[in-house]
């Protein structure tokens, strides 16, 4: 295998100019913030695996209408949910008293709020006409008929893995590069399978296991704020980083008052995995919600994105009356490092550690 020892064959590859990637982080992203950080000579990105076709053909209009640099479109590859509806009738009881405290009544029932792009043809059909330059791939890949259909409209490819198995799925599936997602990482994650076992590895070990096994150029991801954690992934061997926490509390997000408190105050001291939200393992800052799914008490979860459904009904409830508890605060492990800054001037300032911390790695070795 390879030593990648071309590290900027990344960069020519997706036609950006700084190893620096925005996490993609649907419901946080925006074209503002893409284009802002593509503008910027990184690669900026939108999730989209939360909205229609539809809607997803708006943001790219709107991120190329403020930018003609790449720009990266991410959607998510889970498996359509099974309904279950003595699971989801337990979970909305459980929730009742919750929904009661704001005035509120639990939803009559749950639907998956989304679909996944392993069945969204209107969804392919948007990237085929509007051809984003990247499209990236969570929670799984597509099928070989559409990996090659997007390859074929000229649209450069990536997806996230958290194990060595996952990686090798990627590899052989024809992917351009692997996102190695690391157990630090915010949000949701990326497993392939969310009820086989978790290896739960580290951004920094994942990297170097997979830089050493495959070809594929490495992006890490997770846990990584600053210019001197990309300086280390990179001298793990990875071509790029991806930041997501750290663009979380940028101006240009979509996210409400309560997170941006939360991210820049005490709560972003302290992050855990919860179900409880979603129906599938993510990161949050404890919030609560994730005490809520903590609770011993507590029935099984619906499944993903079912769950969402009551999820974001419990948000909206709660915060009608100013508490912002109940919402998908999604952080890394590092979000303490986090600034509110707009996404340019925190560009600048990554880059600027990025030198400083080459610089200082140079020193050290003579």
């Amino acid at each position: 295998m390879t030593n990648q020892t071309d590290h900027r064959a990344l960069l020519r590859l997706l036609g950006i100019e700084k190893p620096i990637i925005q996490a993609p982080m649907a419901g946080v992203s925006t074209p503002a913030l893409a284009a802002a950080v593509s503008n910027a000579g990184g690669l900026g990105s939108l999730g989209v695996g939360a909205m229609s076709a539809e809607g997803a053909r708006k943001v790219i209009r709107e991120t190329r209408a403020l930018s003609a640099k790449p720009f990266n479109i991410n959607v998510f590859c889970h498996r359509p949910a099974l309904a279950d509806e003595a699971v989801e009738r337990q979970w909305l009881n459980w929730l009742a008293p919750r929904f009661e405290q704001y005035g509120a009544t639990p939803p009559v029932s749950l639907s998956e709020i989304y679909t996944s792009f392993l069945e969204d043809t209107a969804m392919l059909e948007v990237f085929l006409e509007e051809k984003p330059a990247i499209v990236s791939f969570h929670f799984g890949l597509p099928s070989a008929e559409v990996i090659a259909d997007l390859k074929n409209a000229g649209i450069r490819l990536l997806a996230s893995a958290t194990s060595i198995d996952e990686a090798e799925q990627v590899a052989a599936a024809g992917v351009d590069a692997i996102v190695a997602q690391g157990i630090e990482a915010g949000g949701h994650r990326g497993v392939f399978d969310p009820d086989a076992p978790d290896e739960r590895l580290g951004t920094f070990a994942l990297t170097r296991l997979l830089v050493r096994r495959f070809d594929l150029p490495v992006i890490a991801a997770g846990g990584i704020m600053d210019g001197a954690g990309i300086a280390a992934a990179l001298a793990l061997g990875a071509q790029a980083a991806q930041l997501g926490t750290a663009f979380v509390a940028c101006t240009e997000t979509s996210i409400d008052e309560g997170y941006r408190r939360a991210i820049l105050g005490d709560p972003a001291m302290h992050t855990t995995f919860t179900a409880a939200i979603s129906g599938r393992v993510a990161r949050s800052m404890v919030n609560r919600f994730t005490e809520l799914g903590a609770d011993s008490k507590a029935p099984a979860v619906p499944a993903y994105p079912i769950a969402y459904d009551a999820g974001k009904a419990l948000h909206a409830a709660a915060k009608a009356k100013g508490e912002f508890g109940y919402g998908a605060q999604w952080a890394g492990q590092a979000a303490a490092l986090a600034k509110a800054l707009p996404a340019a001037e925190l560009f600048a300032q990554l880059e600027h550690e990025l030198k400083a911390s080459v610089r200082q790695l140079q020193l050290f070795g003579g």
